[in-house]
């Protein structure tokens, strides 16, 4: 039996984040990629004894990033700006490179803007790199 063209999956280490007007593309860790969309049960009392199952609204999930903390501010100066009151949301992208670097695959997310941010956690006898983490609330995410 001949093998044929074998396709084999990506791997999920290697991936960019663009968000509109900030420059740090290089992330730990990425998550949150999900669209659900919950049934609503109806029945009315001259149908059937099971209930018909009718589509509601679109939802999705926080998009999560995490990223060893530098001196580059850039997200948490956009995590600022909306705990003072001016949220500014922004389009982004989440990008699956291959091994070459070359992008293969992307998500499209719009309407974005931080809703978390966390700091990183400090412990005087370990030897990890401090980590922060942002989640990003959006309106819908499109795969390009």
């Amino acid at each position: 039996m001949p093998a044929g063209d074998r396709k084999d999956p990506y791997r999920a280490y290697n991936f960019l984040i663009e968000i509109d007007g900030i420059t740090r593309a290089g992330f730990q860790e990425c998550s949150g990629l999900d669209a659900t969309q919950d049934p609503i049960e109806y029945r009315e009392g001259t149908d059937a004894l099971t209930p018909r199952k009718l589509p509601s609204i679109n939802k999705f999930s926080n998009i999560s990033l995490k990223w060893g903390i530098t001196d580059d501010s850039e997200l948490w100066d956009w995590r600022k700006s909306c705990m003072d009151g001016k949220v500014e949301r922004k389009n982004g992208s989440i990008v699956l490179l291959n091994d070459a670097g070359e992008e293969k695959l992307r998500w499209n997310f719009i309407e974005a803007w931080p809703t978390k941010w966390t700091g990183p956690s400090f412990n005087a006898t370990g030897a990890e790199v401090a980590i922060e983490s942002l989640d990003i609330a959006h309106e819908g995410i499109s795969k390009a």
